[in-house]
């Protein structure tokens, strides 16, 4: 019999709301974060909306030696993790520290701390870029800042499969912990809100233009005109249960992952297959699954390819989905991992968030979307669905 991996603390930043608590009260209650740039002057950008995290200071909640070496992303990695600890009751120093493993997710790496030192390089020359430079940047940053601050010393990882990669963090910190491993920070940030981030993000071609925050993002919609991107995102303390330790968001019960052929191969998308495979991993049915938290790019094509993924396995209308990540933005790496948080605390309190702006949904799509305010429902399961820029697929199953 396998192991019954829980999810036993929560930390959340986003831009909605800077704490867990106040993220799911803002959830509910459909308070966007979406907002205009602030952080530099979008004026010459054809995308000039995010989910920025505001009220977050680095420096009231972190060392000042940290904050230096750090990009804004791991900050909020740190912070997360410290909140998920705190939060299952956890103290590190308490536990073999190499029967503790970190793994996390990021898309972006650090690139506003990157675009600082470039622009250093070349407006005052090599002697400008600091040190710091050769790690901040990397994606496996935060991974080695959260394992260092907490004395975690066991087998560590880093994913970047982008949005993918909240769940795949999580499928990766499964393994470790049935290979011997006792805990678990997993989770996944991301923070690309800069020129050079926003740049980069616009090359693939599905940034909104919208200028109305209230109708830039609203996926299944019939006026779907792309996403909004966000950052922030959300880390678990995940542990082993061998009896009797409480209190338990919920349980790892299922995973898995595929991989999109290239599209001049002319063979269908793989989301569906990670969704049968997550279930079956899970020992689930189909009519088992309580909620969809659906990956909702928000691009007609990708919405009507997800939709037709969930329709062959449960279908039309016949279970809940929800994307209250219109409400955020897309968080990349951190996406999954908050909707990760917002299943459980679905599961938690018997309440199905809202799916806020898509007000016009296709009724081709079959969809039984959560639109408008929040749906009351006991709920013992919950699937996330994920998809990355580049055929990456993850669905999870977890339950309560």
């Amino acid at each position: 019999m396998r192991e019954r991996l829980g999810v036993t603390g929560i930390g959340v930043v986003a831009p909605n709301g800077t704490t867990t608590e106040d993220y799911w009260a803002a959830t509910l209650a459909g308070r966007s974060g979406i907002g205009p740039i602030t952080r530099f002057d979008p004026a010459s950008y054809p995308a000039r909306l995010a989910g920025e995290v505001r009220g977050f200071t680095a420096r009231e909640l972190l060392p000042s030696r940290i904050t230096t070496q750090t990009d804004h992303w791991t900050h909020m990695g740190l912070v997360a993790a410290d909140r998920a600890l705190a939060d299952a009751g956890v103290r590190p120093a308490d536990l073999p520290e190499y029967e503790m493993t970190v793994v996390t997710a990021s898309s972006s790496g650090g690139t506003e701390f990157g675009q600082k030192e470039m622009t250093g390089l070349w407006g005052k020359g090599p002697d400008h870029v600091g040190a710091y430079q050769s790690i901040a940047w990397f994606y496996a940053a935060s991974t080695g800042q959260i394992s260092i601050r907490n004395g975690m010393r066991g087998p560590c990882a880093a994913i970047a499969t982008e949005q993918a990669g909240g769940l795949d963090a999580v499928g990766q910190a499964r393994r470790m912990l049935r290979s011997g491993a006792r805990l678990a920070l997993v989770g996944g940030t991301d923070a690309s809100l800069c020129p050079y981030g926003l740049v980069a993000q616009l090359s693939n071609g599905g940034l909104s233009t919208h200028s109305d925050a209230s109708r830039a993002y609203v996926p299944f919609d019939e006026k779907a005109c792309g996403y909004v991107p966000g950052e922030g995102g959300a880390m678990f303390t995940v542990e082993r249960i061998d009896g009797g330790r409480e209190p338990i968001y919920g349980y790892i019960a299922g995973y898995a992952a595929t991989f999109d052929p290239p599209p001049e191969r002319e063979r269908p998308p793989t989301l569906a297959r990670a969704i049968t495979l997550a279930l079956e991993d899970a020992g689930l049915r189909p009519d088992e699954i309580d909620v969809v938290f659906a990956d909702a790019m928000g691009l007609p094509d990708a919405d009507r390819a997800e939709a037709e993924a969930l329709n062959s396995i449960f279908g039309p209308h016949k279970v809940p989905v929800t994307a209250p990540k219109t409400m955020t933005g897309r968080l990349y790496a951190g996406g999954a991992a908050l909707d990760v948080a917002t299943a459980l605390l679905s599961m938690r309190d018997g309440v199905i968030p809202p799916t806020v702006g898509t007000t016009d949904p296709v009724r081709s799509l079959g969809l039984d979307l959560v639109l408008g305010r929040p749906r009351e429902r006991t709920l013992r399961t919950a699937l996330v669905v994920a998809r990355g820029f580049g055929g990456f697929n993850a669905a999870l199953v977890l339950t309560k």
